[in-house]
């Protein structure tokens, strides 16, 4: 059984408002070169990843078939990002958003995506400066069997929660290594189709578990990973090409 619009409970949103600022990193990655600076038109971001009881009432509006992992105990809190999403899982989850609700809801470009991470602070490595990540209160506690419910650390300048840590974040773009070299000013939306899908943000299970704001990462779209999850961004109007 569907259900209806009254049912649905949209994610809280931070508008992130239109302007320039410097993407990449020239001491990172040689994928985050070279720094460039992009304008990004106005949107709004969920303050959170996606859930599993968000992603839950798709499912069972849907009958999609769950991802993997879902109900063991280390992924099965409500307020945990939902996890082993594929690229494709979140796009249809965004459609059906969409649909619910009558506003328009994507996936974030990698351009929307570090600019939201960084609040607004340039030249910074993380949301915070550049303070490595485990001077955070508890760092060595954290992570230890997957994802923390969202919310828990202090969000960033712009109020966003989580954006460089917990799971790593699908982004609508296509990946190419070298595409900062030829990438637009305006908007930039990613190289033509390729093999793998742009991420962002850091992952509970990796060594290092909170990434910089300029880091990229990649996997081919119909991968599910106990660390991928996403957020959703919301926009007045549908600006970019369907997927």
């Amino acid at each position: 059984m569907s259900l209806g619009r009254a049912s649905i409970t949209e994610p809280r949103q931070v508008q992130i408002a239109a302007g320039w600022f410097s993407m990449g990193s020239d001491t990172g990655q040689a994928v985050e070169t070279p720094v460039h600076r992009v304008w990004v038109d106005s949107f709004a971001m969920a303050a959170t990843q996606v859930t599993v009881a968000e992603y839950g009432r798709f499912l069972d509006a849907t009958g999609r078939t769950p991802p993997p992992y879902r109900g063991e105990a280390n992924f099965a809190h409500p307020q945990q990002p939902v996890v082993a999403v594929s690229w494709f899982d979140s796009v249809a989850y965004c459609a059906w958003l969409s649909a619910m609700t009558g506003a328009h809801y994507r996936l974030p470009t990698e351009a929307e995506w570090e600019r939201a991470a960084r609040g607004g602070i340039e030249g910074m490595d993380y949301p915070w400066g550049n303070d490595p990540p485990a001077a955070r209160p508890d760092y060595q506690a954290r992570w230890k069997t997957g994802p923390e419910p969202v919310s828990q650390s202090r969000p960033n300048a712009f109020g966003l929660f989580e954006m460089c840590e917990n799971v790593h974040e699908w982004c609508s773009d296509w990946f190419a290594p070298d595409y900062y070299f030829i990438s637009p000013e305006r908007n930039p939306q990613g190289p033509q189709a390729t093999s793998r899908k742009a991420s962002r943000g850091g992952s509970w299970r990796h060594h290092i578990k909170i990434s910089r704001c300029s880091a990229r990462s990649s996997i081919p779209p119909e991968f599910q990973y106990a660390d991928y999850g996403f957020r959703v961004v919301a926009a007045s109007h549908q600006r970019w090409p369907a997927p």
